[in-house]
């Protein structure tokens, strides 16, 4: 005979796993920013820290409503379904649990994207990911032996933890790729550059460079403060240096006081940048390669 199903303990399962995916998902995005060029100010990793600390509440709060509304009925339908055929109620309660969450997160879905207009194909991609975030807490919280609760919650952490230590693992010795400056040369240079405020500057092959409205900034100056405008014409050289760390771009313009610049992006979208602020402070003015497409 079947232990009655308590809908409260279910509630409180979803809702952990809720949370749990969550955390799960904020240590993947964490690794992969590792493996992406460096935005041009660094992240302040002890304030992101205090707001995900400080969301906790809101993001428990958040998955309780969302197993409130969608997972405890699905897993009450469920039931109601596959009343009648014990002993094969659990397996059949576990393949019908996924559909009724998709039915009933189709109406809100379908109307969200119509009042805002959102395309087929992102409506379907998130109509999809949200029924199997949310039929993952359904089906965990469907068994009905003891100590489910707790299970949860130490294979849910060790999942957490196990991730975070293997990416970080995997990071330190190449299983992940961390993040690299692509490896350019003399004729990835030719052409034009351009800043965030359309300054360029424009590389020919013959070593010559043109500059127009770029920035020089001063020792302490942030990426975004007005900087003076240096515009006029000199001499260019890349230097490839150790590695692709090292590689650098000189630029010899008599009104630009620059220092060598730096060398990120990706191969696809290769960038030349310049420190700016105080010293190891990671703050980058940058310039990005304009697209050689018409």
């Amino acid at each position: 005979m079947h232990q009655k199903r308590s809908y409260g303990r279910v509630l409180v399962v979803s809702t952990l796993v809720g949370c749990l995916e969550v955390a799960l998902t904020a240590v993947v995005v964490l690794l992969y920013v590792q493996t992406q060029p460096p935005p041009d100010t660094p992240p302040d990793w002890a304030a992101i820290a205090g707001s995900l600390v400080a969301l906790t509440p809101l993001v428990g709060l958040v998955s309780f409503l969302l197993s409130l509304v969608f997972v405890l009925p699905a897993v009450a339908l469920a039931d109601l379904i596959v009343r009648g055929l014990r002993n094969r109620a659990a397996r059949w309660a576990a393949l019908a649990a996924p559909p009724v969450v998709a039915a009933l997160l189709a109406p809100p879905v379908l109307i969200f994207a119509t009042y805002n207009d959102t395309e087929t194909g992102s409506t379907l991609a998130f109509w999809a990911s949200a029924t199997a975030s949310l039929s993952l807490g359904a089906l965990i919280a469907l068994p009905r032996g003891e100590g489910l609760l707790r299970r949860v919650a130490l294979w849910g952490a060790a999942v957490v933890a196990g991730t975070a230590v293997f990416g970080a693992l995997g990071l330190a010795v190449g299983l992940l790729p961390p993040y690299e400056p692509p490896r350019i040369g003399p004729e990835t240079m030719t052409g034009t550059w351009t800043d965030h405020t359309s300054g360029t500057l424009v590389f020919t092959a013959d070593g010559r460079v043109e500059a127009s409205g770029v920035g020089v900034h001063r020792p302490g100056d942030h990426p975004d403060d007005p900087s003076r405008r240096c515009s006029g014409s000199g001499t260019w050289a890349y230097e490839p240096g150790r590695d692709v760390w090292s590689q650098e771009v000189r630029v010899e313009i008599p009104e630009c006081p620059w220092q060598a610049w730096g060398v990120d992006g990706t191969g696809q979208e290769p960038r030349i940048s310049q420190a700016v602020g105080d010293p190891g402070s990671g703050q980058l003015y940058r310039l990005r390669k304009a697209s050689d497409r018409p």
